[in-house]
C-alpha cells in the first residue's frame, strides 16, 4: 500500500481548504452570469445606468401620478425591463406603491431618494439594486465550511483513528491479550509506527512464550534434581545407618557397606558436577579459554581413561585418527564433552560389544564420530536426546547411571565452539554421534 508523508498530507489539506471556496465562487459566478470572466461588460453597464436614470426621471417628473394605476403599470413595465424594484412613500412615510410586494429585498442593496419641489417634500423613493456578488460570496463560505468538514473527516480517518486503535491494542497487550488487530494507514509515519508496534508485539509474545517455557523447564529441573539427589542420598543414609547400628558385623560386610557409600557419594559428585557444568553453559555464558588443541589427542585421552571400565564389560574401543585435528578451543570443556559421549557409549554398549571412534579434517572443520553396538536410539529418543535430564526411560531409574545431562552438555559445548553435535543410528545398528568444530577461531 502506497503511503504519504504527514507533511505532504498537511500541504494537500491546506491546498484543498484554500481552493475549495474559490471553486465554489467560480461555480456560482458561472451559474449566475454564464461566463467565467470577471471583466465588467461596459455596454451592459451603460444600458443599466440609462434604464436606472429613465426610471428615476419617470418617478421624479410624475410624483402627482404615483397613485394612478395606469402610471403604475407603465412603471412596472419599465422596472421589469431594467430588472429593478422600487417602493414609493408619501411625505409622511406612508407606502404608496411597491413593485414586488412578495419579494424579500434582504439580498439587494438600496438607494434612497427624496423628491423635493419648491422646498416641499413630495415623496420618498427606495430603489432596490441587485447585489452582483452576494451569491458568489455565500457559495465561497459554503465551500470553505465544506472543505473544513472534509479535511476533518480525512484527518480522523488517516491519523486519529489508527492512533486510537493502537492505543486500544496497547491496553489489550497490557491485559495479556496478544491477539490484537493493528490498523492500516496511508500515512507513512503512522505506518512506520504500526510496523514498529507489530515487531514489538511479536517480540513481547516470543519473550512471554520463552518465559513460560523456561518456567516449565525450571520446575521440571527442580523436580528432577530433587529426585536424582534423593535416590543416592536415601541409599547412602541407609548404609550409614547400617554401619552405625552394627548390622555389618564382619570386616567383609563393613567393607562392602563402605564401598557402596563411596559409590553413592561418587554418583552425587558426578550429578553435582553435571549440574554445575550445565548451569555454567546455560546461564553464566563464561568466555572460552581458547587455545590451539588437537581434538584427536583429547579423544585418545578419553579412550585411555575409559578403557578400564570398557574392559570390565569386555568392550573393545577402536580409534581411527588420520592426521592431527588441530582446532581452537577450550581444552577442559572439550575433554568434558568427549568424556560424556564416550561414557554414554560404554554405558549403553552390551558386553563383548565394540565402540569405534573416528576423527578427521574436512575442509575447514574437524569431524569426529562415536559409534557403538548398543540398541541405538528410538524415534522418540532421537527427538529428545539432547533435552536436559532426558534419559529415555519413563521410570527415570538410575540402573544405567547418568544424570540425563551428558549429551545436553556435550552439544552445548560443541555449539559454544561454533560447531554442533547430532545423534542418529548407524546403518549396521547401534548409536552414532557425529560432531564437528571449525578449524578457525569461531569468534
Amino acid at each position: 500500500m502506497r503511503t504519504l508523508r504527514i507533511r505532504t498530507v498537511s500541504m494537500l489539506c491546506l491546498f484543498f481548504i484554500l481552493n475549495m471556496p474559490w471553486w465554489f465562487f467560480l461555480t456560482a459566478h458561472f451559474m449566475e452570469t454564464g461566463t467565467l470572466s470577471f471583466a465588467t461588460n461596459q455596454p451592459q453597464h451603460e444600458v443599466f445606468q440609462r434604464q436606472q436614470t429613465e426610471t428615476m426621471n419617470l418617478i421624479q417628473t410624475n410624483s402627482d401620478k404615483w397613485m394612478d394605476p395606469n402610471w403604475q403599470n407603465q412603471l412596472d413595465s419599465l422596472l421589469q425591463e431594467a430588472k429593478l424594484e422600487v417602493t414609493l412613500f408619501s411625505a409622511s412615510d406612508q407606502e404608496i406603491y411597491r413593485s414586488n410586494p412578495e419579494h424579500d429585498h434582504a439580498s439587494q442593496s438600496t438607494e434612497r431618494f427624496t423628491i423635493i419641489e419648491d422646498g416641499r417634500v413630495l415623496g420618498k423613493v427606495v430603489m432596490y439594486v441587485p447585489k452582483s456578488n452576494t451569491v458568489q460570496i455565500i457559495a465561497a463560505v459554503a465551500g470553505l465550511l465544506l472543505a473544513f468538514f472534509i479535511v476533518a473527516v480525512v484527518m480522523r480517518r488517516l491519523l486519529l483513528k489508527p492512533l486510537e486503535q493502537m492505543s486500544v491494542a496497547a491496553r489489550q497487550i497490557a491485559a495479556g491479550d496478544w491477539d490484537v488487530q493493528l490498523p492500516l494507514s496511508r500515512i507513512t509515519e503512522i505506518a512506520e509506527v504500526r510496523d514498529g508496534f507489530e515487531v514489538m508485539v511479536r517480540g513481547l509474545q516470543k519473550s512471554h512464550q520463552k518465559q513460560v517455557v523456561l518456567e516449565e523447564e525450571r520446575r521440571f529441573m527442580i523436580a528432577s534434581v530433587a529426585h536424582d539427589l534423593r535416590t543416592p542420598l536415601f541409599s547412602l543414609r541407609g548404609y550409614l545407618d547400617g554401619l552405625e547400628q552394627g548390622i555389618a558385623q564382619t570386616p567383609e560386610k563393613r567393607s562392602k557397606y563402605v564401598a557402596v557409600c563411596k559409590e553413592k557419594a561418587a554418583q552425587l559428585g558426578l550429578l553435582v558436577e553435571d549440574l554445575f557444568t550445565f548451569t555454567k553453559m546455560e546461564y553464566l555464558e563464561t568466555e572460552l579459554s581458547s587455545k590451539s588443541v588437537d581434538l584427536a589427542l583429547i579423544l585418545q585421552k578419553s579412550i585411555d581413561s575409559l578403557n578400564p571400565r570398557a574392559q570390565q564389560k569386555h568392550i573393545s574401543i577402536t580409534s581411527h585418527f588420520a592426521e592431527p585435528c588441530t582446532i581452537i578451543g577450550d581444552t577442559h570443556l572439550l575433554e568434558r564433552a568427549v568424556n560424556n559421549l564416550l561414557e554414554n557409549a560404554v554405558r549403553h554398549t552390551p558386553a563383548h560389544g565394540d565402540i569405534v571412534v573416528q576423527c578427521q579434517k574436512e575442509e575447514k572443520k574437524v569431524m569426529f564420530t562415536i559409534r557403538d553396538t548398543g540398541p541405538g536410539f528410538s524415534s522418540e529418543e532421537l527427538q529428545r536426546v539432547f533435552d536436559p535430564l532426558y534419559r529415555g526411560d519413563a521410570s527415570r531409574n538410575r540402573s544405567t547411571g547418568g544424570s540425563g545431562l551428558g549429551l545436553t552438555i556435550s552439544q552445548r559445548i560443541m555449539r559454544r565452539h561454533g560447531g554442533d553435535l547430532a545423534a542418529g543410528n548407524h546403518a549396521e545398528g547401534g548409536a552414532l554421534l557425529t560432531g564437528w568444530i571449525p578449524v578457525t577461531d569461531p569468534d
